[in-house]
């Protein structure tokens, strides 16, 4: 199962991005509710590792359970 980026919590960081062993994530279009860049995880691409989870500084930003309804692909 792959890990889901919270597109409202998320802040635009990038650790995660930067961490991917496999460049499952990308930046989303436009800004968030917070106004915020944003990014998503391919669930089709992500090979579930938890580096994502384990790199990003926002706390909530990521979860560990594919969730398309809290993830804004575009």
């Amino acid at each position: 199962m792959a890990h889901s980026i919270v597109t409202d919590v998320c802040e635009g960081v990038a650790d995660c991005m930067d961490a991917c062993p496999v460049a499952c994530i990308d930046q989303g279009q436009g800004k968030n509710q917070k106004g915020t860049d944003y990014y998503w995880i391919n669930f089709d691409t992500c090979i579930d590792c938890g580096i994502c989870f384990q790199v990003c500084p926002v706390e909530g930003a990521i979860l560990p359970e594919e969730r398309p309804d809290l993830q804004k692909v575009n």
